[in-house]
């Protein structure tokens, strides 16, 4: 029989390991007391690597860090404290009491999950890329209960919970079912979309807790207690497909909602379905006082005339300001007209700002209103004119709108040169 001889020094290195929280898991369950930090490749992963627990650079600052639950390949679907980033000594833990802390260098908590005390055992990352805190009997948190951004497959995102993406704000209504996209800035709330499916069936109801899903076969529905069959939202493009993919749905930057899916290994997802079929009818798109209009298939941000200059020229989108404010014009304001251009209205704003007048009427209101800094007469035969009294305003230009917008600068008013023509 061979016997080992053992090193005191083995011995001791034995010791320091089994007293390191463990950093890594595949599949398992995340024992009490298990820290993940960005400086280490370290993850908490589902049972079949499809889903993992990480830290990732924060996108909005790269030297930063945000503890994501990714898809196989890199696409972020859940993120802690809806993407809130720390610094490289930070780190996320569950503390020996069961509360999940995402802690900052300086040892600030900047998001927790509220679990200590509560009988948490362990945590998983599970197959569906649910993240749980779990006692030996029950689920006590999950990750599918708090959104972010996004939902994946099998996930139910019920009225009441909320996907947020910069100041756009996307919820299904408690009572109707309707998809709902908000713009959102301190106190003021814009609402541009709100839309229901198959009227026919929800319509005459009174919902009890209607659910959004994404199926797997790319089918978008909706599912309550008063509905005798699911309400289909929208068919992916690429419905019925199969294949090792995730499909999703995503409220992203621009303000838009859209049904994705990825192949598994890439880190780059496919746009399938978006319920805002013109970018350009997105409150707040090019920030204030920004005119969103198309080059090609594309949006682009611009500015009303050439008495504004962009906020910030490396990023059109944070909208446009005066060169020369209204209370310090050295003459008289005039009305700058801008043809086939809109400044859009959504409610709550439309209950205010809107009137039934002449596009002479609509342009002088204005002029004279020291409270409005823009108008819009429509030309759809409607005799609607819109008075932007908002102290945030959008605007969409295009060929194809029927409408005429004036916006107030001081005089002289300085048109935009004409577009250069396509070649």
């Amino acid at each position: 029989m061979r016997t080992f001889q053992q090193h005191p020094g083995d011995l001791a290195l034995l010791c320091c390991l089994l007293l390191l929280p463990p950093l890594l898991s595949h599949g398992a369950d995340i024992p009490l007391g298990s820290t993940l930090s960005p400086g280490r490749s370290a993850s908490w992963t589902s049972p079949n690597n499809t889903f993992s627990l990480s830290f990732t650079p924060s996108p909005t600052s790269p030297s930063l860090f945000a503890a994501a639950i990714t898809y196989a390949g890199g696409i972020p679907v859940w993120s802690a404290g809806a993407g809130a980033a720390i610094d490289s000594r930070g780190s996320l833990r569950l503390t020996p009491n069961g509360d999940l802390q995402l802690v900052n260098g300086s040892g600030a908590v900047l998001w927790s999950s509220n679990t200590g005390g509560q009988g948490v055992a362990a945590a998983a990352v599970q197959e569906s890329g649910n993240l749980v805190l779990k006692s030996s009997t029950a689920i006590l948190w999950q990750s599918f209960d708090h959104p972010t951004d996004t939902v994946v497959m099998s996930q139910n995102f019920t009225s009441g919970m909320n996907l947020t993406s910069g100041p756009y704000v996307f919820a299904v209504d408690k009572n109707s079912g309707n998809l709902t996209l908000k713009w959102t800035s301190g106190s003021n709330t814009v609402t541009y979309f709100n839309k229901g499916y198959n009227t026919s069936s929800t319509g005459s109801k009174t919902l009890s807790l209607p659910t959004l899903t994404m199926q797997t076969n790319g089918i978008v529905s909706l599912t309550d207690g008063q509905l005798a069959s699911p309400v289909v939202v929208a068919y992916s493009s690429n419905y019925g497909e199969s294949g090792d993919m995730m499909r999703f749905l995503r409220l992203d930057a621009d303000g838009n909602f859209r049904a994705y899916s990825a192949a598994r290994g890439s880190d780059a997802a496919t746009d399938q379905w978006s319920a805002v079929a013109d970018q350009c009818q997105v409150f707040g798109y090019c920030g204030n006082m920004g005119v969103c209009s198309y080059n090609g298939t594309s949006p682009v941000c611009g500015c009303p005339s050439r008495n504004f200059e962009l906020s910030n020229p490396s990023n059109p989108r944070q909208g446009c300001k005066r060169k020369v404010d209204l209370q310090n014009c050295p003459g008289n304001s005039t009305m700058l007209q801008l043809d086939n251009t809109q400044f859009l209205t959504y409610p709550p704003e439309a209950i205010t700002e809107t009137f039934y007048t002449g596009i002479t009427a609509c342009r002088l209101n204005c002029l004279f209103a020291s409270s409005c800094v823009a108008s819009t007469a429509l030309s759809d035969g409607s005799g609607l004119c819109f008075l932007k009294i908002s102290s945030f305003v959008s605007a969409y230009q295009s060929a194809a709108l029927p409408s005429t917008s004036f916006v107030k600068v001081c005089f002289p008013g300085i048109p935009n040169p004409p577009p250069s023509p396509s070649r």
